[in-house]
């Protein structure tokens, strides 16, 4: 006689068999992969982030790639278009 590795009952062993039953060994495995967080991560997503051309420094909201020299565009981070002159402007730029 074994003791199950989850519930620690005594059972008959069977080759290599480490649980007592398909329910303990589910069990075990969901404890074991049990990795969700209390809330989920705060992402940008892709048309709230503002991307700035590494040639000509042009920014972008939520295109990643420039107009005028056809390059990839580097993440500056989350933002918007200004109220007042409609540029794009990221959150980082506002903090003091």
């Amino acid at each position: 006689m074994v003791d199950c590795a989850w519930c620690t009952t005594s059972f008959a062993p069977s080759g290599r068999r480490r649980f007592c039953s398909d329910a303990c060994k589910q069990a075990n495995w969901r404890a074991r992969h049990d990795n969700r967080s209390p809330s989920p991560p705060t992402v940008a997503r892709p048309d709230d982030t503002i991307y700035e051309c590494p040639a000509c420094e042009a920014r972008y909201l939520g295109t990643r790639r420039c107009e005028d020299c056809h390059l990839f565009c580097r993440r500056i981070g989350p933002g918007a278009l200004c109220p007042h002159c409609e540029q794009p402007v990221a959150h980082a730029d506002l903090d003091p």
